[in-house]
């Protein structure tokens, strides 16, 4: 039976955690602080996995409340983090962790609900546990694989995109994180969000301080895709921490597709990341567009459990509440944009 110990990370704790595999950039110190500082109600839980008194791996979470229900997520919908959840010892079955987490969060956490995407869990491992599964999909790029192969993996039109970019003038430069990317980014990206008649699902001020935390790291890559007059027409946010990288956001003004600098873009990323020994590169989600890319499509598990049965039922009807407001929020902050053109909204 493996057990989860509660503890307060020290330097060495996090040092020591580098030996993990299976670690990626959600499981370190700075992508925990963001969270943490974008949603104050959100306190960061960290634990060692023990069997006996053998450490055998480490757990990463946060703990919140909602409507006076004490949760734990790991991660939880909002926090822009697709997975979290273990560093596990090879050798250490993960649905074993799981029954461990499930005795964690319920009697010594006090939580009634709990929920974790760990990006090694499976359906099977889930099973055991009788978790309630909330199945969603993202594309992957395997990036074993050479750079002759992903790029004649892509459909044709995807290469051509890439060359007409490069062959219009459009250049592709790694940003500092301090020089005004981050207003750039969000500036296209509300343009992104415009065409489907919303605002972004994440504040200016939660992209910021993604950057601040991330970007002294190493962690993060961030790009600006310029037009042969220099303007910036398309960007990038690409985490990643050894096996695994990640689009984690990205933005372009509609006036500038015609030089395709998203394609660009991405093509420069997945590059970037191999050359650091990056297995696989993420696409963060859903979007037929993405297959071109030769990608391929994989199911992200997320699996839940609550004390109290009808819990499961009540998160579902709260995300489709989530839903129905953002679209008339942003209903209403597009109109207010028609009408008073020379107020900015804040973010």
């Amino acid at each position: 039976m493996l057990t989860f110990q509660r503890i307060i990370p020290t330097s060495d704790w996090w040092v020591r955690g580098k030996e993990y595999s299976d670690r990626t950039v959600s499981h370190t110190k700075e992508w925990m602080s963001y969270i943490a500082e974008t949603h104050p109600d959100a306190v960061p839980v960290f634990a060692d996995i023990c069997d006996g008194s053998v450490c055998v791996g480490r757990f990463f979470g946060l703990v919140f409340q909602r409507f006076g229900i004490r949760i734990l997520g790991s991660p939880f919908p909002g926090w822009t983090t697709t997975y979290m959840g273990f560093n596990l010892d090879p050798i250490v079955p993960r649905w074993l962790a799981l029954q461990g987490l499930e005795r964690f969060a319920f009697y010594e956490l006090g939580c009634l609900h709990f929920e974790i995407a760990d990006r090694l869990l499976t359906a099977a491992d889930a099973i055991h546990c009788r978790l309630f599964p909330l199945i969603y999909h993202t594309y992957e790029t395997d990036l074993t694989k050479s750079e002759q192969e992903i790029y004649a993996g892509m459909t044709s039109p995807c290469r051509r995109c890439i060359r007409k970019a490069e062959k219009s003038g459009v250049v592709v430069e790694e940003s500092t994180g301090d020089d005004g990317f981050v207003e750039e980014y969000y500036e296209q990206l509300k343009d992104v969000f415009l065409k489907q008649g919303l605002v972004p699902t994440y504040s200016l001020r939660t992209a910021r301080k993604f950057i601040q935390h991330l970007w002294p790291t190493g962690n993060l890559l961030l790009l600006r895709a310029r037009d042969p007059n220099g303007s910036c027409i398309a960007s990038g946010i690409y985490p990643g921490l050894n096996r695994y990288s990640e689009m984690w956001g990205n933005a372009s003004f509609r006036t500038g597709h015609h030089l395709r600098p998203n394609q660009a873009l991405h093509w420069y990323a997945m590059r970037y990341w191999k050359g650091r020994g990056a297995a696989f590169f993420d696409w963060g989600g859903e979007g037929l567009y993405k297959e071109k890319y030769g990608c391929h499509r994989v199911v992200i598990s997320r699996f839940c459990k609550s004390r109290i049965p009808i819990l499961p039922l009540l998160r579902s009807e709260a995300q489709k509440m989530f839903y129905r407001k953002r679209r008339v929020l942003s209903w209403c902050v597009l109109h207010y944009e028609k009408i008073v053109p020379s107020h900015s909204v804040s973010a």
